[in-house]
């Protein structure tokens, strides 16, 4: 941000009615239009040779308690284009080497009371960010409470949204019509087709501080137009919107636009957020875990089971176990601290589970982290004992409290090194590149489902296809996969369909759901690939794919590409896998694949000539995993 203000000291403002701020590659382009007093924005892409309409004119503004800035708006000036460019390293997420080169403007208008609202656009070349800014230097209180920013989508749009609820635990069901259910409220990440181009556009949020709630989409006056909408008021939160003091900025709205792949390969809600503010980060180390609660949901309270979920992260060479909920009652031959002491004697490193104390209280511990000394209390004991992390779950919703709360574990976590993975939780939002100890979010219905109903049994392999287009592009995603037993309700996804989640599906923590017992009878090629398969990668390919009908990721780690792909469909698929954006060389695969049937594997070695592509045949909701070396 000191680079965008620095250079944008360089240039004077200069009057505005319609402005356009233009990616740096020339893909993108933003119009806004305030020649009417209602400011309005639209976005084009160039398209070969095309200039495809991404988002027709679409309204812009918010309102706060004392003043309203959506109508009579008077345009004052706008900044001219500064051109920035930003090199980190992140470390997780799908690619470790990020590169913004954006076109930022500021755009400056006063309502009918002279009050100044700045409205920021930015223009990268895989997307857009704008977000509003009240730039007065007063310190005075100030409660915004709504906003007029609407994305209109052309009637007929395909889009795939889920239905808002606070855990972000649901579908992304492809509708043409926008129709849902009652509410018509829609939780960020919502991805939508532009009719009749290969143009793809994901809208989300990002950049969220302690002075705001987070946001959702609401399409209840048209099923076409999408509000930006704040949350609900609570029974222990009254509060409506975001308070603060001035100056005061909002989130980031995004939209990341662009080919199926530029969706699915960007990192633009981590690039819009600020950079780390831990400065040592040795600590911080992502890996794959063996959990208990999957296939034993009571499991953290027996110590002997949790002691089987130990050996088995020993004997795979996982670095983590997690002890889930109810170890504050642990029985059956030892107490929290003996079974620390045990992961400990095995080479093993534990994370612990807490209750947010927010949400669901009958699950326990609850009352352990809500105010800072309790924090402090517990990380110093957490510390004392040997854990390395803290997954906390069941928080209460979107509101401002919660932003805080989310932002004080995060700070507090690090003072004391603990890793973190927020449960039961809102859509992640870019906060890894700010807080990197934070390596994973819940916020999908992902396999514990398979706990609770059988709804996933039928709906897991569409859904699973459409989650990389999805949830997943916004944030490493805690789906906790590859379960090849069933639990309380059986899956029919094919065993090569769930080893493929493993890469499929990117999590900087990585628990893997099945029992001791499943892991130990599948093929020696099967455990050697889950014991070396990564869990942050140097950089991310979508090779193939297509919104709950196949989904094909290849992911790198340092020489080696691992590539995975699942059916989403009820039917048999042969895929035809173009390798080219990924190595030009001749290639040896290792590959695994559906066998016989969907309880068994089938592993070979093949040499691909360069440019040859790979065939793989694929089962009803099947898979394939394959480990690529170049010649």
């Amino acid at each position: 941000m000191k680079k965008i203000i620095a250079l944008l000291l360089l240039f004077p403002f200069i009057p505005v009615t319609a402005q356009e701020v233009i990616s740096p590659n020339k893909k993108i382009s933003v119009q806004i239009d305030a020649s009417q007093g209602n400011p309005v924005f639209s976005i084009f892409y160039s398209s070969g040779k095309k200039q495809v309409v991404v988002l027709p004119q679409s309204p812009l503004g918010i309102t706060r308690s004392d003043e309203a800035f959506t109508t009579n708006l008077k345009p004052v000036s706008t900044s001219k284009p500064a051109t920035v460019k930003e090199k980190y390293t992140a470390l997780s997420g799908k690619r470790k080497e990020r590169e913004n080169i954006v076109t930022e403007r500021i755009f400056t208008f006063t309502n009918q009371n002279n009050k100044v609202v700045n409205i920021i656009f930015r223009a990268y070349n895989d997307g857009v960010a704008f977000r509003y800014e009240f730039p007065d230097d007063t310190n005075a209180p100030v409660n915004v409470i709504s906003e007029n920013t609407t994305f209109i989508l052309p009637e007929g749009t395909q889009r795939w949204t889920q239905a808002f609820e606070p855990s972000y635990e649901g579908f992304y069901p492809e509708t043409t019509t926008g129709k849902g259910n009652d509410k018509q409220e829609w939780g960020f990440p919502a991805l939508y087709k532009v009719t009749g181009q290969p143009v793809w556009v994901l809208l989300s949020e990002a950049g969220l501080s302690a002075n705001n709630c987070a946001a959702r989409l609401s399409n209840a006056k048209n099923p076409n137009h999408y509000n930006v909408t704040y949350p609900e008021t609570r029974d222990n939160f009254k509060q409506v919107g975001a308070v603060g003091t001035l100056p005061w900025q909002s989130p980031w709205r995004t939209l990341i636009i662009g080919a199926l792949a530029d969706v699915v390969e960007s990192t633009l809600v981590d690039d819009v957020n600020p950079p780390s503010k831990i400065q040592d980060t040795d600590w911080i180390i992502p890996g794959t875990e063996s959990w208990v609660y999957w296939a034993n949901n009571h499991g953290s309270k027996d110590y002997k089971k949790l002691a089987e979920y130990t050996d088995l992260a020993a004997k795979m060479n996982w670095p983590y176990t997690l002890i889930d909920w109810e170890w504050d009652v642990m029985e059956n031959g030892g107490t929290i601290k003996d079974a620390v002491n045990y992961a400990k004697s095995k080479g093993v490193k534990p994370l612990m589970w807490y209750n947010s104390g927010t949400s669901w209280l009958e699950p326990t511990p609850w009352d352990r982290l809500l105010t800072p000394e309790k924090r402090q209390k517990e990380f110093a004991w957490l510390n004392e004992m040997g854990i390395y992390g803290i997954k906390v779950d069941f928080f209460a919703g979107d509101q401002q409290d919660m932003i805080k709360y989310y932002i004080d574990i995060l700070e507090d976590a690090a003072k004391y090194k603990l890793l973190v993975n927020f449960h039961g939780a809102t859509v992640p939002r870019g906060w890894a590149r700010t807080y990197p100890h934070l390596l994973t979010y819940e916020a999908v219905y992902g396999a514990e489902w398979y706990n609770n109903n059988a709804t996933l049994t039928t709906k897991a392999a569409g859904h699973n296809a459409t989650l990389p287009f999805t949830r997943n592009v916004v944030g490493s995603m805690d789906y906790t996969p590859v379960a090849f037993s069933n639990s309380q309700n059986p899956h029919i996804t094919s065993y090569a369909h769930e080893l493929a989640l493993a890469v499929l599906f990117e999590s900087a923590l990585q628990h893997f759901a099945d029992s001791p017992e499943s892991f130990y009878k599948q093929p020696d090629y099967v455990q050697s690939f889950l014991k070396t398969v990564p869990t942050t990668w140097d950089d991310t390919r979508l090779l193939d794919g297509y919104p709950g009908e196949k989904a094909i990721i290849a992911r790198k780690k340092g020489n080696t590409w691992y590539i995975a792909g699942i059916n989403g469909t009820d039917t048999a698929q042969d895929f035809t896998v173009d390798l080219i954006t990924i190595t030009n060389k001749k290639t040896k695969l290792e590959l695994i694949t559906d066998g016989a049937d969907d309880a068994s594997f089938a592993t070979k070695s093949i040499t691909l000539k360069k440019a040859e592509k790979l065939q793989v045949s694929c089962l009803p909701r099947g898979g394939f995993v394959a480990v690529l070396t170049e010649f």
